[in-house]
C-alpha cells in the first residue's frame, strides 16, 4: 500500500503547484453561484422556493468537485504522451495499486476543491442548519469525487488524444450537471426529464449534500448513500480494469 500512498501524495503535490489551475477551477462555480444565485433568487422566492442560494449552494459545491474530478483523467493522456506514465507502469507494483493511488489523489484534490467552494458559498450568504451532519456531507462529497475521478480515469485510459478527451468530457460532464437536481427542484418537471434525472448519479450526490445541510433528503439518506456508493464501486472497478489494459 506504500505505492498507493506515494501516488496519492504525488497527485496532490502536482495540483498544489499549479496556482493557475486552482484559480481557474474556481471560476466556473463562482460564476454560476453569483449569476444564478442572485439572478434567479427573486424568481425562486416568488415561486415559494425560499432563498435560492440555500438551494443552489450544494449543487455548486458538487459542480466544483465534478469538474476537478473528471478532468483529472486528462493527466493520464498527458503522462502517456510525455513518457511519465511508462516510468510509473514499469515500477514493481501492481497496476491496481497505481490506479488506486491516482484515483484517491485526484478525488482528494476534488474534495479540497469542493470544500473551498463551500467556504465561498458561506461568504455569499449560504447557511447550513445541521452542523452535526457536516461529516455526512463530506462523505457524499468524497463519494462524488471518487466516482467521477474513476470516470475520468476510465476515459483517459482508452483515449490517446487530449482534444478527444475534452470533446467527450463536454458531452458527459455538462449533461450530468444540468440533468441533475443541482440547479432546480425535481418536483413538477415533465416525467421524461424526471426519469433522466433519476438515472443521473450526480443527482443522488447533490441530494445527499443538500439533505445533510438541512434542506431535506428527496430520496432519503439511505437511498442516496446506497446508489452513490454502489455506482462508485462499480465505476472504480471499470476504471481500474481499463487502466490495467493500457498498452505503451
Amino acid at each position: 500500500m506504500r505505492a498507493v500512498y506515494i501516488l496519492w501524495l504525488r497527485q496532490i503535490k502536482r495540483y498544489s503547484r499549479s496556482r493557475a489551475r486552482i484559480i481557474g477551477s474556481l471560476g466556473q462555480p463562482l460564476l454560476f453561484l453569483l449569476a444564478l444565485g442572485f439572478g434567479f433568487g427573486p424568481t425562486f422566492a416568488k415561486a415559494g422556493g425560499g432563498d435560492y442560494i440555500q438551494f443552489l449552494a450544494p449543487g455548486i459545491i458538487s459542480m466544483g468537485i465534478l469538474f476537478t474530478a473528471v478532468f483529472s483523467g486528462i493527466e493520464i493522456i498527458w503522462d502517456r504522451q510525455f513518457g511519465f506514465l511508462k516510468e510509473t507502469l514499469v515500477a514493481p507494483v501492481s497496476r491496481l495499486q497505481i490506479v488506486l493511488g491516482r484515483t484517491l489523489g485526484g478525488a482528494t484534490v476534488a474534495l479540497i476543491q469542493g470544500v473551498v467552494v463551500f467556504f465561498i458559498c458561506l461568504v455569499v450568504g449560504f447557511r447550513f442548519e445541521r452542523v452535526l451532519f457536516f461529516p455526512i456531507a463530506l462523505i457524499f462529497m468524497f463519494l462524488i469525487a471518487v466516482l467521477f475521478t474513476a470516470i475520468g480515469t476510465a476515459i483517459g485510459s482508452v483515449l490517446e488524444d487530449m482534444q478527444g478527451f475534452q470533446l467527450i468530457m463536454n458531452f458527459i460532464v455538462m449533461p450530468l450537471f444540468f440533468f441533475s437536481n443541482a440547479l432546480f427542484p425535481v418536483q413538477g418537471l415533465p416525467k421524461p426529464l424526471q426519469f433522466l434525472i433519476h438515472l443521473n448519479p450526480l443527482t443522488y450526490g447533490v441530494d445527499g449534500i443538500r439533505g445533510a445541510f438541512g434542506r431535506g433528503f428527496l430520496f432519503g439518506l439511505g437511498t442516496d448513500f446506497l446508489v452513490l456508493g454502489t455506482l462508485t464501486a462499480v465505476l472504480l472497478a471499470v476504471g481500474s480494469y481499463l487502466f490495467s489494459r493500457i498498452q505503451l
